[in-house]
């Protein structure tokens, strides 16, 4: 029999996750910031407190308060990532905080400059996100965000501002970055042991579950037996019963059959599966994942294993009645062809080259932007090409000028 779970037991993202180590701790955390931080207002409108400012991006302020919120988040992180390390992986990732929420800011303000708002995606990813959880609308959604103490709002602008940051980095930085056949190869024979992987098949099924008739009308309760004799006995039922669940099971096999037949004929087997199929994969079109050997009942393993990728099985009985299987792939145990692999390699080639691409850009950024740190705090990530403030209380005429001049370039002033 499959598991129950129907697990995807070797989904894409694991299979080239040992191939995206080429990205630093700092990098990934850099990705992982920018992708899912707010930009939250520091103050709500009327408030009274002023609280101190770390950073001015132009016309963005950092404040001390979000500065802390960010690193007791990443405190969090490490000790739930690693409780008996956390100290040291802590005091690796704090010393970037306020340089992670500069980035933030400068690649937000590079989204406005290029008009991107992340609206569209915005609706598409909530909505997903709807389907996911079975809710009938946003409006459920919100309340179950609000129902488990997430602000909506909030919740929002993150993703906005998720949406905002991937598409910056994509059209600033990704779309700039090239792979060479030589650096492909490279790369797969670097990697050989890396890519090794058993024998594994990616497979569908069409389930066509009896329907039980259902149960006829209990008769009366019989009148109870004479004092001392024996009770009278109800109408014996079972032999109807079983022949009613032999019906079913037999009009079950003849509709696999037909579905058998229409597949046969031409019809898509994720078509047929979402139509017909009683299966909880149906909706996927009866996408059940990748299984190695060993993790099929001996009797499916044998059928499917030894068939080609885009073979379908014969009917096959099982327990929840009966079942057809697609095998979509069949992967043969070894380490596979660069070409079988290519799109995993050029992902892992990709993030690769991002890191030192990405950090360029952003240091680029800051030497186009104006940004004034308070003194006792650092940015690991400054430039010394940065516009610095001028500090003197009566700066040279000419230097005010420049300054003034950037300044009403950058809609500081």
């Amino acid at each position: 029999m499959l598991p129950s779970a129907r697990s995807r037991l070797l989904p894409a993202s694991q299979q080239a996750g040992t191939m995206r180590g080429g990205l630093s701790n700092s990098m990934k955390k850099l990705l992982v910031v920018l992708a899912a931080l707010a930009c939250l207002p520091s103050l709500a409108a009327g408030q009274q407190l002023v609280e101190e400012i770390v950073t001015r991006v132009n016309n963005q302020i950092i404040t001390r308060s979000e500065f802390q919120r960010n690193k007791d988040q990443i405190r969090d992180e490490v000790k739930q990532q690693d409780p008996g390390n956390a100290d040291k992986l802590y005091a690796d990732r704090e010393k970037d905080v306020l340089r992670d929420l500069i980035d933030q800011q400068l690649i937000l303000e590079k989204g406005k400059e290029l008009s991107i708002t992340g609206d569209t995606d915005l609706i598409k990813e909530l909505d997903k996100m709807r389907k996911e959880m079975n809710l009938p609308d946003l409006e459920a959604l919100e309340k179950e965000a609000t129902k488990q103490g997430v602000s909506w709002e909030d919740f929002r602008q993150n993703m906005r501002n998720k949406i905002i940051t991937q598409k910056v980095i994509g059209e600033e930085v990704g779309s700039h970055l090239s792979l060479t056949e030589e650096e492909e190869q490279q790369f797969y024979d670097q990697h050989k042991n890396e890519l090794e992987r058993p024998e594994a098949i990616r497979l569908s099924e069409i389930l066509v579950a009896p329907k039980a008739a259902a149960p006829a009308p209990q008769p009366a309760a019989a009148d109870p037996a004479p004092s001392g004799g024996a009770p009278a006995q109800p109408p014996a039922d079972d032999a109807a019963r079983q022949a009613a669940d032999a019906a079913a099971l037999s009009a079950a096999e003849t509709k696999a059959n037909d579905i058998l037949k229409q597949i046969h004929d031409g019809a898509a087997f994720e078509d047929m599966a979402k139509k017909y199929s009683d299966g909880p994969s149906a909706a996927e079109g009866g996408e059940l994942g990748i299984f190695e050997r060993g993790k099929l009942a001996k009797e499916l393993e044998d059928k499917t294993f030894a068939m080609k990728a885009g073979e379908v099985t014969d009917v096959i009985r099982t327990r929840q009645g009966y079942v057809i299987l697609k095998v979509s792939e069949h992967q043969t145990a070894g380490v596979p062809s660069l070409k079988d692999v290519l799109p995993r390699i050029q992902d892992a080639l990709y993030y690769q080259k991002l890191q030192p691409a990405l950090r360029a850009y952003l240091t680029k950024l800051r030497e186009d932007n104006y940004i004034n740190v308070a003194p006792g705090y650092v940015d690991t990530g400054a430039s010394p090409n940065e516009t610095k403030p001028i500090e003197t209380a009566a700066p040279k005429e000419s230097d005010a000028k420049k300054l003034k001049k950037k300044h009403k370039k950058l809609g500081v002033l």
